[in-house]
């Protein structure tokens, strides 16, 4: 594990996720989604992964819409909240599951011991995502997969800026009411610190329209995706502040019907574990072209 800094409050992640596990069915469908988009990945490629584990796995989306994609014989799901791997464990499937609760933190997997990862929005809420790459990294078997999506930057930025803008105005400073996300660029940097082989990484917005603001409020809540952050303002905003960033954001943000749109950012992550079969660059210098065949005799100088 790294020495990273502590954002979120783990404690508060697992009593929101707790909290909207009953209720699930009517606020699933961005998980159900991006669960589709995820495993759709896996139709590119022909390897079979026999036992997989399916990291922070909510209700068992991933579950339901994996079908034979994959090759996956053995599913494994796992989630912070008891009451989300309890609910998951009921999730219909093709294949074989087997469901447990652990901290994406702190997993207890055997190196060596799963052919694929996947992980369904769930990481965004890590402090240390370095030392869970890490982690997942070595629970792969050598070209084992590594599949997650997360949500990153940009994500609920119509929410966030009417937010921070009205606090500013109404009580003269900024509290973190929303969390941080990683763009593209860390999520790159973070595989290969990580250890990982071959990554790739890319991004997808997918915009939510909402008969108005509230209702944003409301799913998120469903969701199990409210405020975790561990500096957040403890007591409850103050009714003039979210009142007036609501209606600041139904002015700036709505459209002919009234219906505002939320942005939710899709990160998805490829990388495979390292393994001596695996394409490995050229060294640094290697090349052997003659650039005259490329420029002829009277092409750019170079240096």
């Amino acid at each position: 594990m790294t020495d990273s800094m502590t954002v979120f409050d783990r404690q508060v992640v697992r009593r929101h996720r707790d909290r909207a596990a009953p209720g699930l069915d009517g606020f699933d469908f961005l998980f159900s989604e991006s669960a589709e988009r995820l495993v759709d990945r896996l139709d590119d490629i022909t390897r079979r992964f026999p036992l997989t584990l399916d990291l922070g796995c909510h209700g068992g989306e991933v579950a339901r819409v994996l079908g034979n994609r994959g090759g996956v014989e053995t599913l494994l799901q796992c989630d912070l909240s008891l009451a989300m791997a309890t609910r998951a464990s009921g999730a219909k499937a093709r294949m074989s599951t087997a469901t447990f609760c652990a901290d994406e933190e702190w997993l207890p997997l055997r190196p060596g011991s799963l052919d694929m990862v996947l992980s369904n929005l769930s990481l965004h809420w890590v402090n240390d995502l370095p030392g869970a790459l890490t982690q997942i990294r070595r629970a792969l078997m050598p070209d084992g997969l590594f599949l997650a999506c997360m949500f990153g930057a940009q994500t609920l930025h119509e929410l966030r800026d009417c937010l921070a803008e009205t606090e500013i105005e109404r009580e003269g400073g900024l509290s973190p009411r929303t969390s941080p996300f990683a763009d593209v660029r860390d999520a790159g940097n973070l595989l290969t610190r990580a250890g990982f082989a071959l990554p790739t990484v890319d991004s997808e917005p997918i915009t939510v329209m909402y008969s108005s603001p509230l209702k944003l409020l409301a799913d998120l809540r469903g969701m199990g995706e409210t405020n975790a952050v561990l500096e957040r303002r403890k007591g409850l905003t103050r009714r003039e502040t979210l009142t007036r960033a609501l209606a600041l954001y139904q002015e700036r943000f709505g459209d002919a019907e009234g219906r505002v749109p939320a942005t939710f950012n899709i990160v998805t992550m490829t990388a495979w574990a390292p393994d001596a079969s695996q394409p490995q660059p050229a060294p640094r210098g290697s090349g052997q072209v003659n650039l005259t065949q490329v420029f002829g005799g009277d092409g750019p100088e170079l240096s």
